[in-house]
């Protein structure tokens, strides 16, 4: 009888686990705590600022962040793939020891999945060897000078080339108004300026002018009085100066005292208010070029300007302020194309962008990752302000 019972409360207990089984199969399953990795796509899109807040070059960093703060607060109006985006600030100082601490704090760090900076091609170069090596995406909205995207397949930038807007300038400067004497001066340890003045030089030369005399200073000097001595010998018909802001103006200051009527020629690092601010009138007359005016705009550029106004009292933007919200703009068009906030992924589908109608011109990137833009605007120093001189058109192949 014990056996029988037994083998009946076996078989029972075998049917009802059956049962149990077979009822769980078709079951939905219990709620679960989601994990962290599946609220992921909430997390705000982390965008790295790099740039000088503070220092002698403080004027292009924070004008680049007035542009980035425009575009975040366009692009936080719908989202980027329904997530907020986040700009994360630092601020190097334009010092190239602190950029590197900074590049890798963005990166360990705050987890950033792109760098909008550095303005300057020095300091972009080292910043871009960090990010290529940590597959973090770069995009500078200044540098012009040589060897910045070689670095690698993460490191962009959305200018106007010194090789492609020095030797249109020189073309302006030697064929249309007859300057064919040039004294070129060099700031030697200033990464752009050095090659900048290489590219002046091919270009001055391929254009039929001369380089009667090249003179060197160095960022920061503040005595220009030996190399504007003999500058004077030559009697140049203009002063081609590859440098900042800061010792054009000073270097102008001289110029006049000792008689020099010639005006200077740079490229974009001249363009700052303090060049007129520190030249008064000795720098009435030069002429720089950039990738951005706000003289002529187009619709697009014409809208960006007028928020710009709104937002910061009535303030006209600089081509950094205008490179640094297409840059962003960039950044935000590839993630949303690619799908997704992976670097390794939205890399890809911002090397190929064609044609962008960006608000400092047309942006195409080459194979190689280098902008064309179009046109060239020269600026000119008139009434103590930057005014638009000449567009120059930039044919894309």
């Amino acid at each position: 009888m014990f056996r029988k019972k037994t083998k009946s409360l076996v078989a029972l207990s075998l049917l009802l686990s059956a049962l149990v089984v077979v009822s769980g199969c078709g079951s939905k399953p219990a709620p679960t705590t989601p994990t962290p990795a599946a609220t992921d796509s909430k997390e705000p899109i982390k965008i790295g600022f790099l740039g000088a807040k503070t220092g002698d070059v403080a004027i292009y960093g924070l004008n680049t962040l007035k542009g980035l703060n425009m575009a975040i607060a366009e692009l936080n109006k719908d989202g980027v793939l329904g997530r907020q985006v986040q700009l994360v600030e630092e601020d190097n100082a334009g010092q190239k020891d602190q950029a590197i601490n900074i590049t890798n704090k963005l990166i360990s760090q705050d987890k950033v999945v792109a760098i909008i900076g550095d303005p300057t091609t020095g300091i972009t170069r080292v910043a871009g060897s960090i990010a290529n090596t940590k597959k973090t995406v770069i995009i500078s909205a200044g540098s012009t000078g040589t060897n910045v995207v070689e670095i690698g397949p993460y490191v962009f930038r959305d200018t106007l080339l010194d090789t492609i807007a020095a030797p249109a300038t020189m073309k302006y400067v030697i064929q249309e108004k007859g300057w064919k004497n040039v004294a070129l001066i060099t700031s030697k340890n200033n990464d752009y300026s050095v090659s900048l003045s290489k590219i002046f030089s091919d270009a001055i030369v391929a254009n039929g002018g001369k380089v009667a005399i090249e003179e060197f200073i160095q960022d920061k000097d503040t005595d220009f009085s030996g190399q504007i001595t003999k500058i004077k010998a030559v009697k140049p018909d203009v002063i081609v100066f590859s440098g900042y802001y800061t010792e054009g103006a000073l270097i102008m200051k001289k110029a006049r005292e000792v008689g020099i009527q010639a005006v200077m020629v740079g490229g974009d690092g001249l363009q700052g208010d303090d060049l007129m601010k520190i030249g008064g009138a000795a720098v009435e007359g030069s002429i720089s070029y950039a990738g951005f005016s706000p003289e002529q705009p187009t619709p697009n550029t014409e809208k960006f300007i007028n928020a710009y106004k709104a937002k910061y009292s009535n303030e006209l933007p600089d081509l950094f302020a205008a490179q640094g919200y297409d840059a962003l703009m960039l950044v935000a068009k590839a993630i949303k194309d690619a799908k997704s906030a992976d670097p390794e992924k939205f890399k890809d589908t911002l090397a190929v962008t064609k044609a962008y109608d960006g608000v400092s011109g047309t942006i195409t990137f080459q194979a190689s990752r280098e902008p064309i833009k179009s046109p060239v605007y020269l600026l000119e120093v008139k009434g103590g302000k930057f005014a638009l001189l000449k567009k120059v058109p930039v044919e894309v192949k």
